[in-house]
Parts: structure tokens; sequence; C-alpha cells
């Protein structure tokens, strides 16, 4: 059970240390250590008491590790349906009303409570009343992974992310219902030695998972605030830049000028047209670096209840007429507003649809529709271009990466700006694409703007 123990403290730490304050995180915490809690009853009970006795009889000593024990086995017995099923609860809260969220957790709280203080004592051979305790126990557990396997992702990210968490937390906690408490029941007892084999696999699929898609949404949080630090790095790195680069080619301006006007002055005439050659030179590498630096740039949010409809309708107008083959198609609820800066959500649905456009050569459809998610608002845009491989995928949004490399003007900086407007405004951009399939981008809005 040494195993159990460390693995289950092990992904409890892990857990509170990604992000402490997600409350879906911490009550998963609290689901790892109370299953931990069982664990180290078990090793006290089997190793460090016989232990104690063969080597160093001590019974005032015996009487504490005994408390403890009995302490860290009723907290895993009764703590961790309750975990559970708080954790289904914040992991699945949309079908919940406010006075619901205020109140069940502490109507959940009495069945652990009234079983603790009326059921008998604990003793090593029997340490609940297992009928008893099974009665409110395993409904939890039940109940609690059904809002978890039922919990409805509208956004594809989240889809996958969401598959994997069942997978990796609902067969373990089920086998954990009917071996600690439904079994007993029926009188067979210590089947919780089983759990070793059952966490044999449990955590490295968890492992796995962890890195490869995410568990409970953590790698997508990881990815977001790698790809944040390096728009922070970008910005700072480009304003200096610029900063430095404006100095410098002033002065060289200067003394061309200086220059220009003794080659005027003396007719040197070759040497004038080389001069001009530096100057354009000089004032290409300025525009450049401005123009890279206007992209990146922490630019303030200035909000105001926007209507959305009439907000898409002054950036497709622009676009019309590259639209000529393309039939757009907008769905949105009536009267759609929002809190958001106007000026650059248009911009960021401007680029969104110029790669729309783009990736549609031949002609196509470009739909926009809103839903709901949560509370959340989400502005979905869709082509039927030719879509993008996983590898094109992954780095859409990281800055300065760009398949138009025939392009002189552009930076791959488009959707990293798309990127920070949303990260401003409280939200998200996530990007699905199949190559051959088109595209889909996702825009999420908090409900409250």
């Amino acid at each position: 059970m040494l195993f159990v123990l460390f693995a289950l403290w092990f992904i409890a730490s892990g857990l509170l240390i990604v992000d402490p304050g997600s409350r879906t995180m911490r009550w998963m915490s609290a689901v790892a250590f109370t299953g931990g809690s069982g664990a180290l009853a078990a090793v006290i009970s089997a190793d460090i008491i016989p232990y104690f006795q063969l080597t160093s009889p001590n019974p005032s000593l015996t009487s504490i590790l005994f408390r403890v024990m009995s302490i860290c086995s009723l907290l895993s017995y009764y703590g961790l349906p309750y975990s559970f099923a708080m954790l289904s609860l914040a992991y699945n809260s949309t079908w919940q009303k406010p006075l619901l969220r205020t109140w069940l957790p502490l109507i959940l709280l009495v069945p652990p409570f009234a079983s603790l203080i009326l059921l008998p004592g604990y003793t090593e051979e029997m340490p609940i009343d297992f009928r008893v305790v099974a009665t409110w126990a395993f409904p939890y557990i039940i109940i609690g992974s059904l809002l978890i396997a039922f919990k409805k992702e509208h956004l594809p990210a989240m889809k996958r992310t969401h598959l994997f968490t069942c997978l990796a937390l609902l067969p373990p906690i089920l086998c954990v219902g009917v071996l600690n408490y439904v079994m007993p029941s029926f009188g067979f007892y210590r089947l919780w030695i089983y759990h070793v084999w059952i966490l044999a696999f449990v955590v490295p699929f968890f492992v796995f998972t962890f890195f490869k898609y995410g568990f409970l949404g953590i790698r997508l949080l990881i990815e977001r605030r790698k790809l944040d630090s390096t728009l922070r790095a970008i910005t700072s790195g480009t304003a200096i830049l610029n900063h430095a680069i404006k100095n410098d080619v002033g002065k060289m301006r200067l003394f061309l000028e200086k220059m220009n006007q003794h080659a005027a002055d003396t007719g040197q005439t070759e040497l004038i047209q080389d001069i001009h050659v530096v100057m354009n030179a000089s004032r290409h590498i300025q525009d450049m670096i401005s123009r890279v630096h206007e992209q990146t740039q922490e630019l303030p949010l200035r909000t105001s209840q926007v209507d959305v409809r009439q907000m898409l309708q002054e950036v497709i107008e622009p676009l019309e007429v590259y639209l000529s083959n393309i039939q757009v198609h907008v769905e949105l609820p009536d009267h759609l507003e929002l809190r958001l800066d106007p000026i650059q959500v248009s911009e960021t649905l401007t680029n969104i649809m110029m790669n729309a456009i783009e990736a549609m050569s031949s002609g196509g459809e470009l739909a926009i529709k809103a839903f709901s998610s949560k509370k959340n608002i989400v502005l979905e845009i869709k082509d039927t271009g030719m879509g993008m491989e996983k590898s094109v995928l992954k780095q859409a949004v990281e800055p300065f990466y760009t398949t138009k490399s025939g392009n002189r003007n552009n930076f791959g900086l488009g959707l990293a700006y798309c990127y920070s407007v949303m990260k401003k405004h409280g939200g998200s951009l996530e990007i699905s694409s199949e190559p051959g399939k088109g595209t889909r981008v996702y825009l999420t809005f908090p409900g409250q703007r």
C-alpha cells in the first residue's frame, strides 16, 4: 500500500501546485488525498505498528499510532465519497441554480457527519458500519460519475480533454466504490488490497494523458501560460528594438542628408544615387520594426456595450470585394450584446476572416454563429477551405509562425494578436481544423460581458 500512498499524494500535490485557484483542481486533489489517507492507515496497520511492537514495545506509542490510523481510515471512508461528489458538482456546474450551489454542499455533509457521530466507533476489524455508509457513499460515487460523464463540451480541445479525464478518473473511482463500500456490505472485507493493481494501471495512464492530452484542462492551462509569457517577452523585446532602431536610423538619416547635400553641391551624381539606396533601406528597416511593434504592443482595452450583429456587418462590408465567390452565413441570437473593445475585436474578426478567405481561393462557404457554452458566449467562424495539418495547427497561434512565407508583409503575428486580444477580454481562442475539411475558430467571451 506504500505505492498507493505515494502515488495518490503525489497526484494530490501536483494538482494543487499546477492550479491552486481552480475549484475543480482543489476537489480532485481532495479525492486523491483522502484516498491516500486510507492507504496510510493500511501502512500503519500492516507495517509501522508491528515494527515498533517487535523492536521497542511501547503501549503509549502504539496507542498514538492506532489513533492516527483510525483518523486516516475514517477520513478516507467518509471524505472520499464527499470529495468526489463535490468534484463532480464543480466539474459539471451548468445545471445548478445559485441557491442550489450554496446549500447542496452543506446538505451533502449531513450523511457523513451523521454516520461519524451516530454509528459505532472505529475498530480495526470493523472501521465503519458498511451497510449504513454504503447507502449514501456509493450513490455519491455513482451520481458523481454520471455528472462527470455526461458533461457537455462544445469546444474541440475540451471534448478531447473531457474524454481522457473520464477514462483516467471514473473506472478507478467506481472500483473504489464497489471494493470499499458495496462488497464489505455483503461480508467481503479487506478488498481494498486490490487498489494496488488498480493504481498500477491508473497512475501510468494518468501521467501519459496529463502530458499528452491534458487532465481537467490542465494541459490547456499550461500551454496558454507558456504562450502568454512568450507574447509578453516579444512585446517587451519589440518595444526595445523599436526604440533603439528608431534612434539609430534617425542618426543615419541625419548624416545621410548631410552627405546628400555635399554630393549635390559637388555634383557627385553616382554618390547621390548610392545615398538614396541607403536611405530607402533605412526607411524600410524602420517601417518593418514599427509594424511588428504595432502588432505586439500592449494595447489598453476600451470596452463598451456592442451589438454583435452590427459589429459583424461592419467587419464584413470592407471584405465584400474578396467574397465574390464565397457564400457568407450569419446565425446569431436576436439582440446579442457583449461588453468588449469593438476596435480590437473587429481587427481580430478581420484577421480570422481573411485567413478563411485565403484558404478558399476557389470559393466556398463562410459561416459565423454564436452559442452558449457554460456561462460564456462563443463565436464560431467556420470555413470550407483546405484546412490544416496537425503539425501546422499546433503552431498556428505562436508568434512569428506563418505558412505564407512568400509574403514579405506577413510576420506571422495575426493569430498571436487575436489570441492576445481574447486573453485581454478574459476569454480564449481555439482552432479546430482537418486537411480538406476546413477550419473552425472559436472566440469565447465571458458571459457577464
